[in-house]
């Protein structure tokens, strides 16, 4: 079985299931998350959210690389496109979308993933969900702070339903509806107890200094007493195994008594 892998977050699957060896096309952003396949050179494709588009006219196309791979199956992953999406049915190649919104989706993507590799899901599903019982545990006794959780700033949007479920999981409350849209102005009047940042594409480099600026944070709870940070976006906005890391950022940041501070999670100075 020979796999196409048009996000980072089916590519992290694979390597938590122990099944790279199945991949013979990426995208760039697979190979940032996963380094060790820089020395099989696999084939480079876009992802699912930019695949109709050809950067470099001199090379060929998306489909022309995505054939030449010879993969059996495609996989994809929301962010999408709709334009990316089509240009990836035309390949004729059999293509397998995975839209997650939940921690349940996640498992089941998980599994269907698998499926086609023989490969056993159920032990990296184990280990998810009681990785997430155990943080839920730990933190059930304590009082529970008001959390907000940012996926992008411009507009200012929520984190995904997922992200709530871990803020849940990690003893704290979601401000906001998962996904939706929102305003500085109604962040401040909630004024959260905690701050988090995630942006989609942005690594760990949101600069929070400016942020709490722009906005006129600076007399919110959560910026008096120093609980903002920024979480890596791939902990938290990549629906895979990795969102394990994503918990324990939150939990910390919820919590910091009761649990250990994350080595990649930036505080406001």
């Amino acid at each position: 079985m020979r796999i196409a892998s048009l996000q980072p977050s089916v590519t992290l699957t694979l390597a938590a299931l122990g099944r790279l060896d199945a991949l013979c096309a990426i995208t760039k952003y697979c190979l940032e998350a996963t380094p060790e396949l820089a020395a099989r050179n696999l084939p480079i494709l876009h992802d699912s959210w930019s695949f109709d588009h050809v950067s470099v006219s001199d090379q060929p196309g998306n489909l022309e690389t995505l054939a030449a791979a010879r993969p059996d199956l495609v996989i994809a992953s929301v962010p999408y496109r709709m334009e990316s999406l089509a240009a990836i049915l035309k390949s004729g190649l059999p293509v397998l979308a995975l839209a997650p919104h939940s921690l349940a989706d996640v498992y089941a993507d998980i599994r269907l993933i698998a499926a086609p590799l023989h490969a056993d899901p159920e032990p990296l599903i184990a280990r998810m969900e009681s990785t997430i019982a155990a943080t839920s545990a730990r933190s059930a006794a304590a009082a529970r702070p008001l959390v907000y959780c940012e996926e992008w700033g411009k507009p200012l949007i929520h984190s995904q339903h997922w992200v709530a479920e871990l803020v849940e999981a990690a003893g704290a409350d979601f401000l906001g509806i998962p996904g939706a849209h929102t305003t500085a102005e109604a962040i401040a009047a909630a004024d959260p107890d905690v701050l988090l940042f995630a942006w989609c594409g942005a690594g760990d480099r949101v600069p929070l200094d400016r942020v709490i600026a722009q906005r006129n944070w600076q007399s919110l709870r959560a910026v008096r007493y120093r609980r903002v940070h920024c979480i890596p976006d791939e902990y938290l906005n990549t629906p895979a195994p990795t969102l394990l890391e994503g918990l324990a950022c939150i939990a910390a940041a919820a919590h910091p008594v009761l649990h250990p501070p994350h080595p990649r999670m930036i505080t406001l100075a």
